[in-house]
């Protein structure tokens, strides 16, 4: 045991960050794996909600460094997206104080729901649609603004909101969009997680566990990204999320 923790809890946090990392940069949805494990070691849904941030402090910082390293970055464009999140992160975030449990699950339900429905329309109808939504590239401001306000009220599933985003209205590759996705999240992570610890809503022993376990799925997961490319990318989303919907009708 350790800080009160036992010893499998912390084994068990640790894979299950370094995987969470994984589908979190591949896609998205990585922390509805992560907060179930959190909520069935004692923690309610706020405190879960908070720990989970310093794990994706970890995972989004650890992507970027690869990314970069591989030179895949525009730092700049990456940072005029991320400021548009910020009003609506820490109105989220203060929200999120009172969440109760079930509420947030449902609100994750009703998310993922709209992501299969999206999924499941058939190629020509998504690829008219994105089609539209491209000729209106302003659009992505004020839904920047969202994505900030969801990033800091639950977190769970805005990767797959920001990778809709980024492809629609911006008509940019998979590469390029997990590119930005990471660094919008990694900024506005920052006041998100203030938010929690200063609402002592954050557990840091096993968040710093699903840290490490973040950085290293992310550093990995990142360049994998790259050299795969879309394709790649493309088979995690449709799995994660099919995993997610199971999980929220307790096939497992």
């Amino acid at each position: 045991m350790l800080f009160g923790i036992e010893y499998e809890f912390l084994i068990l946090l640790f894979f299950v960050g370094g995987f969470s990392a994984f589908i979190n940069v591949m896609s998205g949805g990585g922390s509805a794996l992560v907060l179930p494990i959190l909520i069935m070691m004692g923690m309610d849904a706020n405190t879960a909600n908070g720990t989970n941030r310093i794990a994706i402090f970890a995972l989004t910082l650890s992507a970027i460094m690869s990314m970069r390293k591989q030179e895949v970055s525009d730092f700049r464009f990456s940072m005029k997206m991320s400021l548009f999140t910020l009003p609506g992160v820490i109105l989220g975030a203060y929200f999120a104080q009172d969440i109760s449990t079930e509420a947030f699950k449902d609100i994750l339900a009703w998310v993922i729901l709209m992501i299969i429905i999206f999924m499941i329309l058939p190629d020509k109808l998504k690829s008219f649609l994105i089609k539209k939504l491209s000729i209106y590239p302003k659009f992505i401001y004020p839904i920047m603004i969202f994505v900030g306000f969801y990033g800091g009220f639950v977190q769970v599933g805005v990767g797959f909101i920001l990778m809709l985003a980024l492809q629609s209205f911006l008509n940019l590759n998979l590469v390029n969009v997990n590119m930005h996705k990471v660094f919008i999240v990694f900024i506005y992570t920052i006041p998100a997680l203030i938010m929690f610890i200063a609402y002592d809503n954050v557990e840091y022993v096993p968040g710093f566990v699903l840290a490490i376990g973040n950085w290293i799925g992310g550093w990995w997961s990142a360049s994998l990204s790259i050299r795969k490319g879309d394709k790649f990318i493309k088979i995690f989303l449709v799995i994660s999320l099919l995993l997610m919907s199971l999980k929220m009708l307790d096939v497992f």
